[in-house]
């Protein structure tokens, strides 16, 4: 995902001219962008659960973003002895998340899988199925938004 992060202001810049210009290319920018996004993260819960360490961890508390859903803080250290305060590295929240209290799961252990390499990315071992849930379901509305581009050039749908 770091090759993308670089690209943010260009691909914005694109984007924007394109509501102008030819609206439908928004829909292959958006589309291109969740399916990377899917797929690079696919990827690295294959990987992870394939090279990943697990070991527990403890959430420290939860963080609400700008819409109120709630993402655990969690810290541990290593065998080697890194110290680690970081969120899950790919955490899937539900809008039941913005209601729920999570008091009860504060300064509880959880049991995680973390990358040898970089130990910040890490995953709760508790949340695959429904992670992965998600980003099926990302991966579904990306090729579906670089369908409907396609359909729109190609002539099978038009817009007025």
């Amino acid at each position: 995902m770091k090759n993308v992060e670089k690209y943010w202001i260009l691909i914005l810049i694109i984007f924007g001219l394109s509501m102008f210009i030819k609206p439908i290319v928004c829909s292959l920018i958006v589309g291109l962008l969740a399916t990377y996004f899917g797929i690079e993260s696919i990827y690295f819960l294959k990987s992870i659960q394939k090279n990943g360490i697990e070991y527990t961890g403890n959430i420290i508390k939860y963080e609400s973003d700008s819409d109120g859903h709630k993402t655990p803080l969690i810290e541990f250290t290593t065998p080697s002895g890194e110290y680690v305060k970081e969120q899950p590295y790919i955490y899937a929240s539900s809008d039941l998340s913005i209601i729920r209290t999570y008091k009860k799961f504060v300064d509880q252990p959880v049991s995680i899988l973390y990358d040898p390499v970089d130990p910040k990315k890490f995953v709760i071992t508790s949340e695959k199925e429904f992670n992965y849930m998600v980003l099926f379901i990302v991966l579904l509305a990306g090729l579906f938004f670089v369908g409907l581009f396609f359909s729109v050039i190609l002539g099978y749908i038009k817009f007025n």
